[in-house]
């Protein structure tokens, strides 16, 4: 066997035809979603059916908890949904291209952890919408994956992140009333933990290769 062959197919490891591939096709499928967001808020808006009152987290109330669920695929205009859209799809690729099984663990727990932040934490007066806490999480899965995983591409990652949005760190302090700093925070510390919890473990087959 070709002792390259294994490596030519690691996903994993940069430089690869596997990796740009996986890292394309995240891409593709994170471009998909937004389209979606996009129809879910025309709906909202323009046939007035109050999503955001209905399947929003409201803090504190029962019927309020099923928004931990739905909040993240509604948005308070489309001028929110805009903010939200590129950062989404960015940080989105680099987490799914590591695996859609990583990726859908990992949005889910982030989802719950922002989602229950908010909804112990949050003013009970508010309906908290929107899918900031999944990008924050995706930016705290990036930032910690890098670390746990000890490898220089993720760390790379690590490096692009910062310096593209390092500065939405300062949106898990409390400042803008109108913004849900709690679903901020929850998010990151979610991320934290899928990073953690569904980190890669095990070591490169392809380093065995004879």
């Amino acid at each position: 066997m070709n002792p390259e062959t294994p490596a030519r197919n690691d996903a994993t490891r940069f430089g690869t035809e596997a990796f740009y591939a996986a890292l394309g096709r995240a891409f593709v499928a994170m471009c998909a979603v937004v389209p979606l967001l996009f129809g879910i808020e025309a709906i909202d808006v323009w046939l007035h059916a109050g999503l955001d009152s209905a399947a929003g987290i409201i803090p504190h109330r029962i019927d309020g908890l099923d928004g931990v669920i739905f909040a993240p695929f509604l948005h308070a205009g489309f001028e929110h949904l805009y903010s939200n859209s590129v950062p989404l799809i960015l940080l989105g690729t680099f987490v799914l291209a590591a695996g859609a099984r990583r990726f859908l663990y990992s949005t889910l727990l982030i989802m719950l952890v922002s989602g229950l932040g908010v909804w112990f934490t949050g003013d009970a007066n508010t309906v908290v919408v929107g899918a900031s806490g999944v990008i924050f999480g995706y930016l705290g899965v990036l930032l910690t994956r890098g670390l746990v995983e000890r490898t220089w591409w993720n760390l790379a990652v690590v490096l692009l992140v910062g310096l593209l949005y390092g500065w939405q760190l300062l949106g898990v302090l409390p400042a803008d009333p109108a913004v849900s700093w709690q679903g901020h925070l929850f998010g990151l510390v979610g991320g934290v933990l899928a990073a953690i919890l569904f980190r890669r473990t095990g070591q490169d087959p392809s380093r065995h290769t004879r």
